[in-house]
């Protein structure tokens, strides 16, 4: 109860606008897709008419492409907007920043983990409707936001960070790892016992989960929900975490500068959240356009991921009708140079998807890459001469002659900011 109250409480000063848009919500849940899009329709015109009127960036960018706001008259005159991408958010921070005087900002900032850090003002109404619609997804889960909580997030290495980090911990009634020292683990895992959900980083969730599993350790009985964000939430995983939490793990998607794009429903879907974003998905790539960030304006934004919608037509038993996003398949833009040839990065996705299909072999996996034409495989278990074998046909189909890799098993992998990349690169 004290919790809730210090929730409560800080809801109210930090996200005044939270109550009125959780109502809203709780209607929207109803519509049909007509209704959703109509309200998107109506969210992107007054977003268009604001960028354009005080964004530098954008009223030059429209009458470079000759377009203007009295031109979105459909959904489907975005395309005449031009395309965004995080370098230019970067480049021309200040310039897309609005000049209207909102009454409450924050601001925030990217992990960066990509090479790109950005900071910009979020909006009172963009940061509120960001976290109700977290909280709201959370309920369909009989989970509270100030319910007891494990947490799996990037962490501060120095002191005075980490006072700071864990005092904000306690009043929201949460907890989490500082270091994945075994005796620190341990604590964590004992702590989960009277939480009812966990959430963060995905690969530290399933490592949890085997640590549960394989050690004389008291599984959790009250956990309502795992959440896996930031990170690939790879089949193989849910069969430990079922077996740890009693629950699979679900998925949220999004990112700090779009908000929330898409959050996993009881029935396994992941539905768009078309209240506060428009998804595109053009040549299989995502863009996004954030309705309620005033201050910094986000219109179709390259996120930097390969995705897939499914059909309008699809339906799902939860009776939402919002759009279902069927797989985030995997990030854009990173190179992987052979000794003549380069590739996309996406062929890592594939080689080991490949062989849990065709070979129930699921591998967790990190790759290097030092040199040009050289690959270093980490692999967390230890491989079998055959198993390392259906490893290196699978290489090979891919890269044929033109990369040397090496394989290590039982390998330890990076981590950037508590966060687990399955490639790196360190190749310009």
């Amino acid at each position: 109860m004290v919790f809730k109250w210090i929730y409560i409480l800080g809801r109210d000063f930090r996200n005044r606008s939270s109550k009125s848009i959780q109502k809203f919500l709780l209607q929207s849940n109803t519509y049909t897709l007509n209704q959703l899009e109509t309200y998107q329709l109506k969210k992107l015109t007054e977003l268009v008419s604001h960028a354009y009127n005080y964004s530098e960036y954008y009223r030059k960018s429209f009458d470079k492409k000759k377009v203007h706001p009295a031109d979105i008259k459909k959904l489907s005159d975005l395309e005449k907007l031009p395309i965004i991408t995080k370098s230019e958010l970067i480049s021309f921070n200040a310039e897309i920043h609005s000049k209207f005087k909102f009454k409450k900002t924050f601001t925030a900032k990217t992990s960066g983990t990509s090479g790109e850090s950005l900071t910009f003002l979020r909006n009172e109404y963009s940061d509120s409707f960001n976290r109700t619609v977290i909280n709201h997804n959370y309920s369909d889960y009989n989970v509270k936001p100030w319910h007891r909580n494990g947490y799996f997030w990037g962490f501060y290495s120095s002191f005075i960070h980490q006072i700071k980090t864990k005092c904000l911990d306690i009043l929201q009634n949460r907890f989490r790892v500082f270091s994945y020292s075994e005796s620190e683990l341990t604590k964590f895992i004992k702590k989960l016992k009277n939480a009812k959900y966990l959430h963060g980083y995905s690969s530290s969730i399933y490592q949890t989960a085997i640590a549960i599993n394989t050690g004389n350790l008291e599984k959790p009985n009250n956990i309502l929900m795992v959440k896996g964000t930031s990170e690939k939430i790879f089949d193989y995983y849910q069969r430990e975490i079922i077996k740890a939490f009693g629950t699979k793990m679900i998925s949220e998607y999004g990112a700090a500068e779009s908000g929330i794009i898409a959050f996993e429903c009881p029935k396994g879907n992941m539905h768009l959240n078309m209240e506060g974003v428009i998804v595109e998905e053009v040549n299989n790539e995502i863009l996004v356009t954030n309705l309620h960030l005033l201050s910094f304006p986000i219109i179709r934004y390259k996120l930097g991921d390969y995705i897939k919608l499914a059909s309008k037509n699809t339906s799902c038993m939860c009776g939402k009708n919002h759009v279902i996003l069927s797989e985030v398949v995997g990030r854009i833009g990173e190179t992987v140079y052979g000794i003549k040839n380069s590739y996309p990065s996406l062929y890592f996705y594939y080689i080991f998807k490949n062989i849990s299909k065709s070979h129930k072999l699921n591998l967790e996996y990190q790759i290097i890459q030092e040199e040009k034409g050289e690959l270093v495989f980490n692999i967390a278990s230890v491989l079998t001469r055959h198993e390392q074998k259906i490893l290196d046909d699978e290489i090979n189909k891919y890269f044929k002659n033109d990369i040397h890799y090496k394989i290590n098993s039982n390998a330890e992998f990076k981590v950037q900011k508590g966060k687990k990349k399955s490639f790196i690169s360190h190749i310009n």
